[in-house]
C-alpha cells in the first residue's frame, strides 16, 4: 500500500479520498525540518500547501518519494529542479482556487476605487468624513490585465461584466484567444499608458520581477490603481510607495508581498493602500477544492501512473493511462536498445511515431524513450528526469509524428547518432506486449528478454551454426533467435535471447568469427 505524508493543513476530505483509494495517509502537520528529514524516507507521496519546504535536503532524504502534491498553485516552497533530478513528479492544483483568487482581485479593485479601507477605519473611529472619501466608478474604465492565463481570464470576464474595457498583456495570449475572451491584446507599454487600473496575474520569473517598475509607473496615467493578488516581487514596492505619496497612483491593493509574512513593509501606512495577508485562495470552497484535487491527482499517479497538472512531466489522464501504458513500455525498451548501441557517445536522438500511436498523447512516450536511451549511461535516470538531463548535457532530440497506415497498426522508431553514425531500432505493441520489429532498417520480429545478444554480421553460410556452437560450448541456452538482413550476402543482424549472462571471453570468441562486425550484450 502506498504511503502519503500530509505535512500541511488539508481538508479532512483529502484523507478520506486517500483511504478510499487504498492509500495510507499520515497527517503530521507542523514538522520541523529536522523531523521531516527523519520521517520522509518512509513515504511515496508528500502533500503540502505553502508552509512545508520540500527543499533539496528533504528531497535527498526522500528515498521512496515518487510524487509531491501542492494543494494550490504556487510551488515556491518546492525545489522542482532537485525533485526532477531524483525522478519525483511535482504536481499542483492550478484551477482549484482560480475563481477565489480572481474574486479577491476584483474585491481589492472595488475597495481601492471606493477607499473602503480608510473609510471604514475613519467611520469606526467616530468620524463622518463623507467629503473626504470621494471614489470613482469602474463602469467604462479600462482595466489592464498583466498575465491573461486562467486567473487573469476570469478577472477579465468579471471586469467585462462590470462594463469595463479590458486590455491584456501576455506573450502567450493568441489573438484568437483574446477575441474569444472579449479583450484587446496589447503590448505592455500600451497597457501602461491606457489603463485606469492595472491588475497582475503572472508568475514571478526573472522576466516578470518588478515588471511594474519605477519607469513603468511613470508611464501610467495619473490616478491609476494598482492591484497585485498574484506574486510578491512583481511590483517595485519602494517605487510604488513614492508614487502613492506623490498622488500619481491613486491607490493600490496588495494580497502578496516581496517578503512574507509581511510584518513590516514600505507600503504599509501609505494613503489609500489596502493590504490582505495572502488571502487569494482563502475561501472554504477553494480549500476544499484544492485538497480534493491534490488527493485525487496523487492517488491517480501512485496507483495507475496517471499524471495531472505536473510541473516537470507531461500529463497523462486516467483515461489515457491504460492505453498509453504498453506504448510507454515499448518506448522505454526501444530507447534502452538504441542507447546500448551508442557505444561511441550520444550525439543526438530522433523519435518517430507512426500510425495510430501518432494520434495519441506522445509526450510521455517521448520522455520514456529518452529515459531508456540515457539509462545505459546513467542508471538512475527516469521518465521525469530524462529531459532535464539531456538539456543539461546539450544533447539535441527531435520528435516526429506520421499519421499514416502501418502494417503493425502503430510503430515507434528511435535513432541515436553515435560516432557520427545513426543506429535505429523500431518496435510495436502486439498482444499488449512490446516487440522489436526492425533494426538498422532490417525487418525482424521478436520479444524483449532480460538478456539479449545483438550481433551485426555479413549474411554468409556457417554463421548461425558457428554462433550456436560457441554459445553451446559455453553452456549458454538460446531462448529466442531472430534474424534480419538486407539481402543475400549483405548486411544482417541477429537478436538472440539467452538464459544466461554471456561472459566477455565468449563475446570475444564471437567477435573473431569472420562474418561478425559487432557483438554486444543487451539488458532490459
Amino acid at each position: 500500500m502506498p504511503k502519503v505524508l500530509i505535512a500541511d493543513e488539508l481538508s479532512p476530505a483529502a484523507v478520506e479520498i486517500f483511504a478510499r483509494r487504498g492509500i495510507e495517509a499520515d497527517v503530521q502537520v507542523g514538522l520541523t525540518k529536522a523531523q521531516l528529514l527523519q520521517v520522509i524516507g518512509s513515504y511515496d507521496g508528500l502533500a503540502v500547501r505553502s508552509a512545508t519546504k520540500a527543499d533539496r535536503d528533504v528531497i535527498a532524504a526522500a528515498s521512496r518519494l515518487r510524487v509531491i502534491g501542492r494543494a494550490g498553485i504556487g510551488v515556491d516552497n518546492i525545489d522542482i529542479a532537485a525533485a526532477t533530478a531524483r525522478g519525483i513528479v511535482v504536481m499542483n492544483t492550478p484551477f482549484g482556487n482560480s475563481i477565489t483568487t480572481a474574486e479577491h482581485a476584483i474585491a481589492l479593485l472595488f475597495a481601492v476605487a471606493r477607499q473602503i479601507g480608510e473609510a471604514n477605519a475613519s467611520t469606526q473611529a467616530g468620524k463622518w468624513e463623507k467629503e473626504r472619501f470621494m471614489g470613482i466608478e469602474l463602469h467604462g474604465k479600462t482595466l489592464g490585465v498583466v498575465g491573461c492565463g486562467n486567473i487573469g481570464a476570469i478577472v477579465a470576464d468579471r471586469a467585462l461584466g462590470l462594463k469595463m474595457k479590458v486590455v491584456a498583456f501576455d506573450p502567450f495570449l493568441s489573438q484568437e484567444r483574446a477575441v474569444a475572451l472579449g479583450v484587446e491584446k496589447v503590448e505592455l507599454g500600451e497597457l501602461l499608458v491606457r489603463a485606469d487600473a492595472i491588475t497582475l496575474h503572472t508568475p514571478l520569473t526573472d522576466m516578470t520581477r518588478n515588471i511594474i517598475s519605477a519607469e513603468a509607473l511613470a508611464s501610467t496615467k495619473r490616478g491609476v490603481i494598482i492591484i497585485n493578488a498574484a506574486r510578491g516581487g512583481l511590483v517595485d514596492e519602494v517605487a510604488l510607495r513614492a508614487a502613492l505619496d506623490s498622488g500619481h497612483v491613486a491607490g493600490a491593493g496588495f494580497d502578496v508581498f516581496t517578503k512574507e509574512p509581511a510584518r513590516d513593509n514600505v507600503l504599509f501606512g501609505a494613503r489609500n493602500f489596502i493590504a490582505t495577508p495572502h488571502l487569494g485562495a482563502s475561501t472554504v470552497e477553494a480549500q476544499e477544492k484544492v485538497a480534493l484535487q491534490v488527493a485525487e491527482q496523487m492517488s491517480d499517479y501512485l496507483l495507475s501512473g496517471a499524471v495531472t497538472n505536473a510541473l516537470n512531466m507531461p500529463s497523462i489522464s486516467a483515461e489515457e493511462a491504460p492505453r498509453l501504458t504498453p506504448f510507454v513500455a515499448l518506448a522505454e525498451k526501444l530507447g534502452m536498445f538504441a542507447g546500448q548501441l551508442a557505444d561511441a557517445g550520444l550525439e543526438a536522438i530522433e523519435i518517430e511515431f507512426e500510425g495510430e500511436v501518432a494520434r495519441l498523447n506522445t509526450r510521455p512516450l517521448t520522455t520514456a524513450a529518452l529515459a531508456g536511451v540515457i539509462r545505459p549511461l546513467l542508471p538512475d535516470v527516469n521518465i521525469v528526469s530524462a529531459p532535464a538531463v539531456l538539456k543539461e548535457k546539450g544533447t539535441p532530440f527531435t520528435e516526429a509524428r506520421r499519421d499514416v497506415g502501418s502494417p503493425f497498426g502503430s510503430l515507434i522508431r528511435i535513432g541515436v547518432r553515435s560516432g557520427g553514425e545513426w543506429r535505429r531500432v523500431a518496435g510495436s505493441v502486439q498482444g499488449g506486449a512490446p516487440r522489436i520489429v526492425e533494426v538498422k532498417g532490417m525487418a525482424l520480429e521478436g520479444a524483449f528478454l532480460p538478456v539479449m545478444l545483438y550481433v551485426n554480421n555479413s549474411d554468409s553460410p556457417g554463421f548461425i551454426g558457428a554462433l550456436g556452437t560457441i554459445l553451446g560450448e559455453a553452456h549458454i541456452n538460446i531462448a529466442t533467435f531472430h534474424l534480419g538482413r538486407q539481402g543475400e550476402g549483405e548486411d544482417a543482424v541477429a537478436i538472440v535471447g539467452v538464459d544466461q549472462v554471456v561472459p566477455d571471453a565468449v563475446q570475444e570468441r564471437l567477435r573473431r568469427l569472420p562474418q561478425v562486425r559487432v557483438v554486444q550484450v543487451l539488458r532490459f
